[in-house]
């Protein structure tokens, strides 16, 4: 799964970069949730298969710290991109003539930064308040990975102030991004109803079908995490949920835009034929 994972999200990169048709807003935002996902992934994945093969579970407390800040930086930019290609799928469609004028190359650029800044910002206000927390010497994460909340419960100091930094990040990186999604789409299916052909409304609504997928993939398991959380003490039901979150989303995103987006497919299909003859040539050399 961790190497489907790779090779999916960056044949999504090489192939948005190689191809000159895929070079619009739509995509470069993809090329960057892409990156985000190969990331996201990175932080845990890598760790806890050298956990299973080593059949050892210790981590530091330096690298369970860097575990949680990227892990929240990349989980962090997850939701903002999503936020950012809802905005884009609503422009396209609400605002079509306008679309280039609106979504320029110097835009796109700062919503781009504006998102790794305030990531960063906002795991490192997580990370800091962390580290203020005293912890007995030894300790068992019920857990795969340094899940910040599974990390707190654990404190032997007061949790309150990290608490309440926890909530305001739900609130300013999950509540905030997620109604901010619901918005846009409420504008874009109100736009699609007002459009009087059967092919128009469908054209209309595949444009932003993939997206619409994987926001409801990336916030349905994301939210059963946090859900099944507070409704069970079962470590192995947060496991579950959590595995999802981590893995299986980021792994069927590059397939859910590959197979329904036609411009993805021949890139992809173009890219690789390219790669063919260099690999051919590269074996023939060998031998």
């Amino acid at each position: 799964m961790y190497l489907i994972t790779l090779t999916g999200n960056l044949l999504i990169i090489l192939a948005i970069i190689s191809d000159s048709h895929l070079h619009t807003p739509m995509y470069f935002f993809l090329s960057n949730l892409s990156f985000a996902d190969f990331c996201f992934t990175s932080t845990t994945i890598p760790k806890m298969l050298v956990n299973i093969q080593t059949q050892s579970k210790v981590i530091t407390y330096a690298g369970c710290l860097s575990q949680t800040y990227f892990f929240i930086v990349f989980g962090c930019l997850d939701n903002l991109f999503l936020t950012v290609m809802a905005y884009d799928r609503f422009v396209a469609i609400c605002h079509p003539l306008h679309y280039m004028v609106i979504m320029n190359p110097q835009l796109c650029r700062l919503l781009a930064l504006g998102s790794w800044c305030l990531s960063i910002m906002v795991s490192l206000l997580d990370t800091l308040t962390l580290l203020r927390l005293s912890f007995c010497r030894s300790m068992n994460i019920p857990h795969f990975f340094c899940d910040l909340p599974e990390v707190l419960k654990l404190a032997c100091s007061d949790t309150l102030i990290s608490n309440i930094v926890e909530y305001f990040v739900t609130v300013v990186i999950g509540v905030l991004p997620l109604s901010g999604i619901l918005f846009s789409y409420s504008l874009i299916f109100s736009s699609i109803l007002r459009i009087s052909s059967a092919r128009g409304k469908y054209k209309a609504f595949s444009t932003c079908g993939s997206h619409l997928s994987v926001v409801s993939l990336f916030y349905g398991t994301g939210l059963g995490v946090y859900l099944s959380s507070a409704a069970t003490s079962s470590p192995r039901t947060r496991l579950v949920a959590s595995a999802m979150y981590t893995m299986v989303t980021p792994m069927l995103n590059p397939f859910i835009y590959s197979l329904r987006n036609r411009d993805m497919k021949g890139a992809l299909g173009r890219l690789l034929n390219r790669a063919a003859p260099l690999s051919a040539g590269t074996f023939a050399g060998l031998s």
